[in-house]
């Protein structure tokens, strides 16, 4: 399946057998200690920097009704952020994961997020559209 929208993720994550639980890591951008001139006027422009995750969240693929919810809900915490990056984990046989195996899964998305170990995770920017990285 293409999925090039998060609202195709949405759409993937409602279509699975099994329950699934959709781990979001919201990522600010910040300028490092001792940038360039040239790096600091690409960070002002809007682009560059280092991604720093800032905010974690996770819902089930119901209580999301388009990217636009999300970007309202995470509107509520004054998050500048530049792109979420999202997992999903299955739950088994019908039921959904608990929540200590959620917790544990997103500290590790942080955490590999902070390494900049993104390649196993997608990527959207603030109008929702997938994005590639590295």
């Amino acid at each position: 399946m293409d999925i090039s929208t998060f609202d195709d993720l949405l759409a993937a994550a409602r279509a699975q057998p099994q329950p699934q639980r959709l781990l979001m890591v919201f990522a600010t951008a910040e300028l490092p200690d001792g940038a360039t001139a040239a790096q600091r006027a690409e960070f002002e422009a809007g682009a560059g920097g280092a991604l720093v995750p800032a905010a974690c969240v996770d819902k089930s693929p119901d209580e999301l009704s388009t990217f636009e919810a999300l970007v309202q809900e995470a509107g509520q915490f004054a998050l500048d952020w530049r792109m979420v990056f999202v997992a999903a984990l299955s739950g088994s046989t019908q039921t959904a994961p608990g929540s200590a195996e959620v917790v544990g899964a997103l500290q590790t998305m942080v955490e590999r997020i902070k390494l900049g170990d993104i390649g196993r995770y997608l990527a959207f920017d603030r109008q929702g559209r997938a994005i590639q990285l590295g």
